[in-house]
């Protein structure tokens, strides 16, 4: 498959847009507005500003979390331009035997099953439905966004990643939607409307639209991203497409997610990997990149990726544009 250049600009800038939400929003992860305004009341826009309390502490100042941790099992289970079920599972169980930092309670619970890689969606189930299946926590759609970076990844495909551990329908939905919208994004240069979207959130669970709704509301505090709900999959769907629509660069929507607080680090990594996808790399300033711990993982994700697209035996486009 023949590549142009901003096409893989917009590759590029979906994988390093994830870590460089996931490293900043560290910073105010689980705090609210004014504990947010308090600790940094200029703004939160750099790593070496973040605050070295016992939480924050436990990572070296511009490393991601979780999210881009578990993004990474995701993306080392790619062949020929799918993702194998089975190998992400087992990438899964033996990121969480390395006793990993900042998991979340649901993904723990699952990955905690000692028969996980059996038949790890029907662990999810169950897990789930020890929780009266009320658990819609966003662990499924903080990790998702290197599947977008392959046009033939289809909805199937997307849904039983995020099943892996996320089961709820919810979850299911916003894992969907952000991966259509950043693969049209990247490989057709064209942004999905409110009408497509709403077509995708409503074939999986009535609850989304109502987010999907708030997503175009011109504050984003209609969200609520500070409650004691500010891990739930919808908010981090709403406050990613919030950045879409109403910031105009890369900079300016992480920079605005960020100093939100909530679950801004998970927040961050899903709405920076959205607005890498339509900004590209190239609009990344050079300070998030160069003083990104780690950083060589992500350039060799992405020159997998580069060549795993560039050796398929198919020919052609593979995305078609939504119409």
């Amino acid at each position: 498959m023949a590549l142009s250049e901003t096409t893989k600009d917009r590759i590029k800038g979906c994988i390093y847009g994830q870590a460089i939400g996931d490293a900043l929003g560290l910073g105010t992860e689980f705090m609210t507005r004014a504990e947010v305004k308090k600790y940094y009341p200029d703004g939160l826009k750099h790593y070496d500003q973040i605050i070295q309390d016992a939480h924050r502490s436990r990572w070296k100042q511009g490393s991601w979390t979780d999210d881009t941790d578990m993004m990474i099992c995701i993306a080392k289970a790619r062949h020929d331009n799918h993702f194998n079920l089975n190998e992400i599972a087992c990438n899964f169980k033996e990121w969480f035997n390395g006793n990993p930092l900042g998991i979340g309670r649901h993904t723990f619970n699952v990955l905690c099953m000692r028969d996980y890689t059996k038949d790890p969606i029907k662990a999810a189930e169950i897990v789930w439905h020890m929780y009266q299946c009320r658990s819609a926590a966003n662990g499924g759609l903080m990790r998702t966004s290197i599947v977008a970076t392959s046009p033939i990844a289809e909805e199937d495909e997307i849904a039983d990643i995020c099943r892996l551990t996320h089961p709820d329908m919810r979850c299911v939905g916003s894992c969907v939607l952000i991966v259509k919208l950043m693969q049209s994004l990247i490989f057709a240069d064209y942004q999905l409307g409110k009408a497509h979207l709403m077509e995708i959130a409503n074939r999986y669970d009535d609850r989304i639209a109502e987010y999907l709704e708030m997503s175009f509301n011109d504050d984003p505090a209609v969200l609520s991203l500070d409650d004691d709900t500010m891990g739930y999959t919808l908010k981090t769907m709403a406050i990613a497409l919030w950045s879409l629509w109403h910031c105009d660069s890369f900079n300016g929507g992480l920079l605005a997610v960020v100093n939100l607080g909530g679950d801004a680090d998970t927040n961050a990594a899903v709405s920076c990997a959205l607005l890498g996808a339509k900004y590209g790399f190239s609009s990344i300033p050079q300070y998030y990149v160069e003083n990104l711990q780690n950083r060589q993982i992500l350039e060799d994700i992405y020159k997998q990726t580069i060549a795993d697209l560039e050796n398929c035996p198919h020919k052609g486009k593979y995305y078609k544009r939504a119409t």
